[in-house]
């Protein structure tokens, strides 16, 4: 039987050929195209509306990222291994008398705008009452030998102080309006969503390896060998995590959140809202407009600035719909659950009855037969959640 090389961190097989490699997408290159894609796409950072935000779009997720200037309060930088930039807007670096403020970063260094920091301009208003200062010049990008370019590549070096998103503003009645200004390259990728390089590959062999075991999947044991090497070398108990966290039943891939066994061909299959409870008002998705999938990639745990959640022990795939109503909450499973052991029950007249389990921050509920509930609204002397990332993504 194969192993794997033997030679530092190595996962190709140990009768390859050429150099080692800890990353080979080989591990699972015999899936089809179209599956290789879905767990190439899974690999990216794709944020909803980024490009006003500066942000880059469709790149791998061991990227430099862009930190909020406001959210500055709850990051650990040493947590972005390929980088960060700072991203503030004008009202934040200058006061009312257009001088910049000072800032010390909790590493005890300065935020120094042009070198660790960019402003970005969202508004034509904000432009006017705040204008770049006379030497100030918008972001561009250099190489390593200090050549202009324009599109962002591995070394390259960002120069300038800030970025234009400017959308177009209506005149009104005077008639005058402004067009749109978009100057300045995306700067980064959306925190949340990063994960290293090797974060990023594990990710995506377990979710090659859930695509593999999906009902109905055209691919056989014999094949993944390899796959399943690279797993076992990471992830010895995956098995018994994928089925304690409901991504699995036996072998079965399923959706963690309603715990059916998802098929083969639902994974790339167009979504149809026309008998989801709780989407019927949806409206009708015309045939050849939708692009997003049945089965979307799952976060366990909603992404987040404060900690990393994209990894191998916390990816799935999973429904889109069920995305769509888990929103920014975690996946509690009904093992945990079970084993929390608090039950909830309803009250009949003098009579009660159990007929689940309630996580221990009582946003959720699963029932033995794969009914689940879960809270929408927060109590009002309820404290906030951790910061938390609006963003989903499909792939």
């Amino acid at each position: 039987m194969a192993n794997l090389c033997s030679k530092g961190n190595c996962r190709l097989l140990e009768s390859h050929k050429g150099k080692c490699n800890a990353w080979p997408n080989k591990a699972w290159s015999f899936l089809d195209k179209i599956d290789q894609n879905k767990i190439g796409k899974a690999g990216y950072a794709t944020p909803r509306g980024g490009a006003k935000g500066a942000y880059q779009n469709h790149v791998y997720r061991n990227n430099k990222v862009i930190i909020p200037f406001e959210r500055m309060d709850n990051i650990n930088l040493s947590n972005y291994e390929d980088g960060f930039v700072i991203r503030a807007y004008p009202d934040q670096v200058f006061d009312d008398k257009n001088n910049l403020k000072n800032f010390v970063l909790s590493d005890g260094s300065l935020l120094e705008i042009g070198v660790n920091t960019f402003v970005l301009y969202r508004s034509h208003e904000s432009y006017e009452d705040h204008p770049p200062l006379e030497n100030w010049k918008v972001r561009y990008l250099e190489d390593k030998d200090g050549n202009t370019i324009k599109t962002r590549a591995k070394g390259c070096i960002d120069k300038g102080h800030y970025v234009l998103r400017l959308p177009t503003r209506s005149g009104g009645q005077s008639g005058a309006g402004q067009g749109s200004r978009t100057e300045g390259p995306a700067q980064g990728i959306f925190a949340p969503e990063y994960a290293n390089k090797e974060m990023n590959y594990l990710s995506q062999a377990v979710l090659s390896w859930q695509i593999v075991h999906a009902q109905s999947s055209p691919y056989t044991s014999n094949q993944a060998r390899h796959l399943r090497l690279v797993i076992e070398s990471f992830f010895a108990d995956s098995l018994e995590h994928f089925n304690y966290q409901g991504m699995m039943k036996g072998n079965l891939t399923t959706c963690p959140l309603c715990l059916k066994i998802i098929s083969y061909d639902e994974i790339h299959a167009n979504i149809d809202l026309d008998n989801e409870d709780g989407l019927l008002n949806s409206g009708t998705i015309v045939k050849g407009t939708n692009r997003s999938t049945i089965i979307n990639l799952f976060h366990m745990v909603p992404l987040s600035y404060a900690n990393q959640f994209h990894r191998y022990d916390l990816v799935s795939w999973g429904h889109a719909t069920c995305n769509t109503k888990l929103g920014q909450r975690v996946c509690h499973s009904l093992e945990e659950l079970k084993e929390s052991n608090i039950k909830i029950a309803k009250l009949i007249g003098d009579e009660f009855s159990t007929f689940g389990w309630i996580s221990t921050d009582e946003r959720m509920i699963r029932s033995p037969l794969g009914a689940v509930w879960i809270k929408i609204t927060s109590d009002c002397d309820e404290p906030e959640l951790e910061d938390e990332t609006d963003a989903t993504e499909e792939v």
